[in-house]
């Protein structure tokens, strides 16, 4: 088992101070990383923090917004010094709209995009330039979706954003595996978290979901910690480019 271990690396989990995020975050810990997580909310950061530590000594927090992508690589750096340089990247942090595409503004797509793509992208960016320059391979994960496969109503943005955020895992694999970056990503089905809670507080919408799913249930948030520990660790060491979904068994069946 000791090519599942994490001891040793460090981590960035951004979203990282509820729901997926730090379900993922304190499987990292579990498994010996020595984990800092972002999010916009102080309160909460301080409390998953707490969380973690708990787990492993050294977990922090970082206050950022990286929906203001000309942050990104001062931010990037600040963590990285903190840290002791950074092993791990864990892409997770996002939003979702819904309304109509027809009634869609601007600033709704705009600042999807901002959070779900190219934050991403650019904080995957400093990471690679980082461990490049230090001639140091390292795991990337991002949270895609089950839109990054298939859409519903009122999703457009999101459903662009995650497609984008499939390819995007690709192209980057591609671009890195030489310096033995390997990008991979995570693909929840329905997960109850504040983000969904509209969805999961519907009694009729939950109880299709629980129909449609074949594994009968909603998912939550401890159940990305595997998946993200195992992609994450030398027991993947032959896996990059690829989205393992997380999904109850949802794409398996129509």
């Amino acid at each position: 088992m000791i090519r599942f271990s994490l001891r040793g690396k460090t981590a960035l989990v951004t979203g990282g101070n509820s729901g997926i995020g730090l379900g993922m975050a304190r499987g990292l810990a579990e498994a010996g990383a020595v984990v800092a997580i972002t999010g916009r909310n102080a309160a909460k950061n301080q409390a998953a923090a707490r969380v973690l530590r708990r787990l492993r000594k050294g977990c922090r927090a970082f206050e950022v917004d990286l929906a203001d992508a000309t942050g990104i690589a001062r931010f990037y750096a600040r963590a990285s010094k903190a840290m002791g340089g950074l092993d791990i990247l864990v892409n997770n942090a996002g939003m979702t709209i819904r309304k109509p595409a027809e009634d869609m503004a601007l600033d709704d797509w705009t600042n999807t995009m901002a959070l779900n793509l190219t934050a991403p992208m650019f904080l995957s960016q400093c990471f690679a330039r980082e461990r490049i320059a230090t001639k140091k391979g390292g795991s990337i994960l991002f949270t895609a979706s089950l839109m990054s496969e298939a859409s519903r109503p009122t999703t457009a943005a999101y459903t662009a954003s995650k497609g984008g955020v499939r390819q995007l895992v690709k192209a980057l694999a591609v671009d890195w595996a030489k310096h033995g970056i390997r990008v991979n990503g995570i693909g929840p089905g329905y997960v109850k978290t504040d983000l969904t809670r509209a969805l999961h507080e519907d009694p009729e919408f939950s109880a299709w979901v629980k129909k449609r799913c074949p594994l009968g249930r909603w998912a939550t948030p401890e159940d990305f910690a595997g998946a993200a520990v195992f992609l994450a660790s030398d027991a993947a060491s032959f896996i990059t480019g690829q989205v393992l979904y997380v999904d109850g068994g949802w794409l398996a069946t129509f």
